[in-house]
């Protein structure tokens, strides 16, 4: 900031609001009455929406820098293409008001909406607020304005508002809007088509509202879902507004998602996964995994019930589809291993519910996660198997136990233990130990991504059985498998990529 005393002026970043001139606040109108200098940014053609907002206000004494961008989406030959033409206009235009700074006049930057908001003044402020005294004024942002004009909340209680450029890659703006509950999409123009598909992608395009030109002449607000794409100008918004107290559509038809939340609940999460969620009338499952999942929308009714009931609970979000309800069946890491998906698709195949519409989503399953969190023991071929011998004799278990560490493959032991299964892994360690060696380096992964996770690595020999429950993965290693303590204290363990070479000081070539 200047010091007190000084000649050099003052720089103002003044938000004049989303076009109607009676929306500019007090402190803006003041801000520009005290300028000397006022400046605004326009394209080649010249014409200025920020000065024609604040034109009530301009007096002819006022002196007018137009800041004129050289280019607005053509391609240019400028040798550091179209960023080092914008950062030598933004280097030029600063100098420019510096001059003006410099020599004690007082510079009003006009910015439409916000200045700091998606604006062009934010380029001014970033190169000139360290130097010179600098106030910026807020203004009401095209945000605001969109849900003024569409008399619809944008959000309410705990949901979350996401705001993202169009001009994001389809997948991205896909994933935003799937896994949020309220958002604005800026910046449509020439990106409204892939806007509209990202919002069918997502399932939101029913919900999506369209604004355009708020507060200005020619405004325009519609279901999205009606707009003609070669219609829709720069300054156009889309809008997911708030679903509170939204009422259920009403369908012929409704659908089953079987979705995987991962091992711990909300972090882990993918944004497909999210959205299922987020649109679902009734979530189902098994109470412990309904309880990771977050409080989405209020309204959505939750059926929770006990572990050992998989068919009867498939079948109950089977029923509820069946009667228009849209319903996602919640399962723990990922619902295809060793969980929910096979359930769901076992009872669907059943003539009364051939018509039922089923989509599986998947999640960060327990081996992975616990993979990640030692280092890469899954670095070559591993097989994975359950001690579980609710569903299959443990001869059988013990027969692929055998085959697994015949192959030497690494080998991801899911359900080891629980209250009323104690034995299986000892029986698992000593029938490992006659085909593997002692030193043979073990993960045992406690609650990974929740608040007691634990992950250690120890050997083969050392495995205590006792210490194992049902919250438990565990990682065997094959006989390529490194285990290493790193200077932290911390030992990770990898299985390297080529079989049989060892471990090479160089990098190994990516995965095709």
């Amino acid at each position: 900031m200047t010091p007190a005393g000084s000649t050099v002026g003052k720089l103002y970043g003044v938000g004049l609001g989303p076009g109607d001139p009676d929306l500019l606040t007090l402190a803006a109108v003041k801000a520009i009455a005290s300028a000397d200098v006022v400046a605004y940014h326009s394209a080649r053609h010249g014409r200025s929406i920020a000065r024609s907002i604040a034109a009530p206000h301009l007096r002819g004494d006022h002196v007018e820098e137009r800041l004129m961008y050289p280019l607005t989406v053509e391609t240019t030959d400028h040798p550091g293409g179209y960023r080092g033409a914008l950062n030598d206009f933004y280097e030029e235009a600063a100098a420019r008001l510096a001059a003006h700074l410099d020599a004690g006049r007082t510079v009003a930057v006009l910015a439409e909406g916000d200045p700091l908001f998606y604006g062009s003044y934010q380029h001014m402020h970033k190169r000139l607020a360290h130097r010179y005294d600098t106030t910026v004024i807020p203004g009401v942002t095209s945000v605001s304005a969109a849900a003024a004009r569409l008399g619809e909340p944008l959000c309410e209680a705990e949901e979350v508002l996401t705001i993202v450029p169009g001009t994001l890659p389809e997948d991205e703006l896909t994933a935003r809007l799937a896994g949020t509950d309220s958002a604005v999409v800026m910046k449509l123009g020439r990106t409204f088509p892939t806007v509209r598909r990202a919002l069918e992608r997502a399932g939101r395009l029913e919900d999506a509202r369209y604004v355009e030109r708020a507060f200005m002449a020619g405004e325009r607000t519609e279901r999205l879902a009606d707009v003609d794409p070669e219609s829709v100008p720069y300054f156009s918004v889309a809008v997911l507004p708030s679903r509170i107290d939204e009422e259920p559509p009403v369908r012929e038809r409704g659908e089953v998602v079987v979705v995987g939340t991962g091992p711990a609940g909300a972090p882990w999460l993918t944004p497909e996964s999210r959205g299922a969620l987020l649109n679902a009338d009734d979530l189902v499952g098994y109470t412990t995994y309904l309880d990771r999942v977050p409080v989405l929308r209020p309204g959505q009714r939750r059926h929770g019930s006990d572990n050992k009931v998989e068919s009867e609970r498939a079948e109950f979000a089977l029923d509820l589809a069946r009667r228009g309800h849209r319903v996602a069946v919640v399962s723990g890491g990922d619902p295809g291993v060793f969980a929910m998906a096979t359930a769901v698709l076992e009872v669907a195949s059943e003539p009364e519910y051939a018509d039922v519409p089923v989509r599986v989503l998947p999640g960060v399953t327990a081996a992975n996660a616990a993979a990640a969190a030692a280092g890469a023991p899954l670095g070559h071929d591993y097989a994975t198997i359950s001690l579980s011998d609710r569903l299959k004799p443990w001869d059988v278990i013990a027969d692929r136990l055998r085959a697994a560490a015949g192959a030497d493959l690494v080998i991801a032991l899911y359900n080891p233990g629980s209250k009323s299964r104690t034995h299986q892994v000892a029986v698992a360690r000593d029938l490992l130990l006659e085909l593997r060696s002692p030193d043979t380096p073990v993960v045992v992964a406690r609650d990974v991504g929740g608040p007691e996770q634990s992950v250690r690595v120890l050997t083969l020999k050392t495995l205590d059985p006792s210490e194992v429950d049902m919250r438990t993965l565990l990682l065997i290693g094959s006989s390529q498998t490194r285990a290493v303590e790193r200077g932290d204290g911390r030992t990770i363990t990898w299985t390297p990529r080529r079989y049989g070479q060892g471990v090479s000081g160089g990098s190994w070539p990516d995965t095709p």
